[in-house]
């Protein structure tokens, strides 16, 4: 199989990159703003660009799912070694690298559409228990590093502070995104709803953090978002009639 990003879309995904690699760099540089105006600048800027990424990376996903594992791995491996250096801008980038061609490599695996919506029935109870009553609330709370080292921290303007999502909520990411692509879904529309889900998510644990709470599940919303985005061609894809065979 032979997958091409196009001129476009290769040329899009330097610039992109080139401009996050700066604002990673300088972000501290930059004005310290009101808590209002950070998170509308993690909601309407910074969560989008990193997320374009992944867009614009997209027809990847087709590709053998051989090839998506070792790609994974192989930016798995180099987001240890960043972490361990301390580089967190490469490391947060080699992260979500990590977890989108592992996600797609994963649903290479599903065989039905039927697949992808039970997993986005199930993930947000178990994110919610997680976070709420499970390891991920024990490791927040006793282990600060250790979420940080299994988070992408997007930086806020003008501070050292980092709002963070974790690595199940980026590889869930791009298994929807993926899923939209193999089963003919609205993959345009899903990415607009699912990058504004994590945007209300951040949005809400800043504003509403009661001292018990050190953060909320993001892939409650983020399922919702996949859901709305494609509710009809679900529907459609799931009646025994008309099913949506994977291509």
């Amino acid at each position: 199989m032979r997958l091409r990003l196009g001129a476009r879309r290769a040329a899009a995904f330097v610039l992109l990159a080139a401009a996050l690699a700066v604002y990673f760099a300088v972000h501290t540089s930059l004005p310290n703003l009101s808590l209002g105006w950070d998170v509308a600048a993690l909601s309407f800027l910074i969560l989008p660009a990193v997320f374009a990424t992944v867009l614009l990376l997209l027809p990847l996903c087709r590709g053998p799912g051989r090839l998506s594992v070792g790609v994974g791995l192989g930016l798995v491996a180099l987001a240890a070694v960043f972490t361990a250096v301390r580089w967190d801008a490469l490391a947060s980038f080699a992260k979500l690298g990590a977890a989108t061609f592992v996600a797609w490599a994963f649903l290479d695996l599903f065989e039905a559409l039927s697949w992808v919506v039970l997993v986005a029935v199930i993930i947000p109870w178990v994110d919610a228990f997680s976070v709420f009553r499970g390891p991920t609330k024990h490791i927040v709370t006793h282990h600060r590093g250790i979420f940080g080292d299994l988070s992408f921290a997007f930086p806020v303007p003008g501070q050292h502070s980092t709002a963070n999502l974790g690595i199940p909520d980026l590889f869930f990411f791009a298994l929807f995104l993926a899923a939209t692509v193999r089963w003919s879904l609205r993959p345009a529309t899903t990415w607009v709803l699912m990058t504004a889900s994590f945007g209300v998510t951040i949005a809400l644990a800043i504003w509403w953090n009661p001292t018990n709470l050190r953060g909320l599940p993001a892939l409650p919303l983020l399922s919702l978002a996949f859901f709305v985005a494609n509710a009809d061609l679900l529907w459609q894809g799931l009646r025994p009639a008309t099913r949506l065979e994977r291509p």
